[in-house]
């Protein structure tokens, strides 16, 4: 194919794309502002694929209408339902979920929490194999509907740990990391065949307990001892009515049954979707009024410059707190961290900044999914630290390294001659593996790392160096234990960080606030264009280089305090 041609396909995407865009948006623009709520009506709410923190940014998606759900948009709908006359009920229908278990806390506490209106709340469910994470939140609701045919898994958490060492050494390839300290296990999987004791330590201590908090939360709900469920678990696997005699459903219903059952005596009430309900403004209702709190997300891995979605970038989110900060109209910051931690740099960026956020007003860190080793680093700093029991936590260590694949090239017959000026140019050559000395001297640098690590968080969590070793260390915990060791201050989800945030800033609890959100939403022309608050402006020479060089930076960047790789196995 000539040149030309694939020049003019490639202006025909883009001016199909942009036209498609210009469609999307005629159809934001002039359609129904308003959505009408019936009265009676009984919310539907799909829980189901993933579940993010910030909306998708790229054009692509929001071209395609992928709207995942958002912790966020969920708590507001619940909170707005409770709030609402016109619902009297909420219908939740429940898929595999892509999400871990403190994202999935925090939807089973949004239903918690419409549930003390005085409102009833219906899990259905059609089928579910390895249905665990789904069903605590099907828990939450008054009943548990199940498929007559359908089938249900509640077999337990856990996995296979997968471990590449033995792969590496065939391929002649050799992972060469240092790291602080025991517990710092990110690249075990590429340097051991097998689990070393700290961890299995590690993970055995951390999924004990999320199974513990799950078990102790079903076996509540369904009016069991804890006992009696872990031997429902044991069991794993029910089907129709199975499920209904050993407890874990009240009913099992067919389509019709199920929307009887629902919209219960009395003239048939309307059923709103979860979309449509979402154009109902909180304000409407008397919600998110009077005083203002800054909502801040950092999503994503840690590096530093501007954020690129799905990367933290240290310079925008920095960015984002100092305009919280020196916003007078802002009472207190909520900083909602979902992070597997990255460049210490940028953690220091940014925790610089939530530490000068924190001397003019409150700062709550809300943890989600991930908020360890750079991600704590960034929440150290903070006025207090709420997380959920189940949120992967702690992982206080550094480590860094390389691959060597010098075997490999040998394999291939690739060869090279070292040509250096200075005697550490080639360091990090994938060339050659690391001397003895120089491993020590990669080793005394992480230690250097590791020692400011255990400052920041001693400075800012009040306790001593040797207190915050011994929670450190590289080990992950989940929000519950890190609670007992004093690393965070509360467990809950968002609504739980908004409450404290409000206390913190002298706001009555009954008294409603706004909510002022960083990254803000983009349309389909700021994502394809650029714009739109995320800090890259790629239609400008500037922006593009500044792209680039986060990309630069990510394959320069050194040092990391980075979690493990497994924090969901299967």
């Amino acid at each position: 194919m000539k040149r030309r041609t694939y020049v003019w396909i490639i202006v025909l995407f883009f001016v199909v794309l942009i036209a498609a865009g210009f469609v999307a948006a005629l159809f934001s623009a002039f359609g129904p502002a308003r959505v009408t709520v019936p009265s009676r009506a009984v919310l539907e709410v799909r829980l189901a694929g993933p579940v993010d923190e910030v909306p998708p940014s790229d054009p692509l998606s929001l071209l395609m209408g992928r709207n995942p759900l958002t912790v966020y948009d969920v708590w507001t709908t619940f909170r707005k339902a409770s709030a609402d006359a016109r619902v009297r009920a909420v219908l939740v229908r429940l898929g595999l979920l892509e999400c871990d278990w403190a994202k999935a806390a925090d939807l089973r506490q949004a239903i918690q929490e419409f549930r003390r209106s005085g409102k009833k709340a219906y899990a259905y469910i059609e089928e579910g194999p390895q249905f665990d994470l789904e069903y605590y939140i099907a828990t939450a609701c008054d009943r548990i509907i199940l498929q007559p045919m359908g089938w249900l898994g509640v077999t337990g958490i856990g996995g296979d740990v997968p471990f590449f060492k033995g792969l590496l050494d065939k391929l002649g390839v050799r992972a060469e990391f240092e790291h602080v300290a025991e517990y710092k296990t990110a690249y075990n999987t590429f340097t051991e065949k097998g689990f070393t004791p700290a961890h299995r330590e590690e993970m055995e201590s951390v999924y004990a307990g999320i199974f513990s908090d799950y078990v102790r939360a079903a076996a509540e709900a369904r009016g069991k001892t804890e006992d009696e469920y872990r031997a429902i678990v044991d069991r794993g696997l029910y089907q129709g009515e199975q499920a209904k005699e050993a407890g874990l459903v009240d009913d099992c219903l067919y389509e019709d049954e199920l929307l009887r059952l629902v919209r219960g005596p009395g003239p048939e009430p309307g059923l709103i979707g979860f979309e449509d309900y979402a154009k109902v403004r909180p304000s409407s209702l008397g919600l998110e009024t009077g005083r203002k709190i800054a909502l801040v997300y950092g999503v994503g891995p840690i590096l530093t410059g501007e954020s690129l979605p799905p990367v933290m970038g240290a310079a925008t989110v920095s960015r984002w707190l100092r305009m919280a900060r020196t916003d007078d109209t802002v009472a207190a910051i909520v900083f909602r961290v979902d992070s597997p931690g990255g460049s210490s740099v940028g953690a220091d960026v940014i925790w610089r900044e939530v530490e000068l956020a924190k001397r003019t007003k409150p700062v709550i860190v809300s943890m989600s999914d991930l908020a360890g080793s750079g991600g704590y680093w960034v929440a150290a700093g903070a006025t207090a630290i709420v997380a959920q029991p189940q949120t992967l936590t702690g992982s206080i260590g550094v480590l860094a390294g390389k691959f060597s694949l010098a075997g490999l090239f040998e394999k291939l017959g690739i060869t090279s001659e070292r040509l250096t000026f200075g005697d550490k140019a080639d360091l990090f050559s994938l060339f050659r593996a690391f001397t003895p000395a120089e491993r020590e001297m990669l080793l005394s640098q992480i230690r250097w790392t590791y020692d400011r690590f255990l400052d920041k968080v001693a400075e800012g969590r009040g306790l001593t160096r040797e207190e915050v070793d011994e929670a450190g260390r590289g080990r992950i915990w989940t929000g519950r234990q890190a609670l007992g060791l004093k690393l965070v201050d509360e467990l809950g989800g968002l609504g739980a960080a908004v409450a404290l945030a409000k206390k913190s800033a002298g706001i009555p609890a009954d008294e409603e606030v706004r909510f002022e959100i960083w990254p803000k939403k983009r349309t389909f022309w700021q994502a394809l264009f650029g714009g739109g608050g995320f800090g890259l402006d790629l239609k400008t020479p500037a922006g593009r280089a500044a792209a680039l060089d986060m990309l630069r930076l990510a394959e320069a960047t050194r040092f990391w305090a980075l979690m493990p790789f497994w924090s969901k196995p299967e």
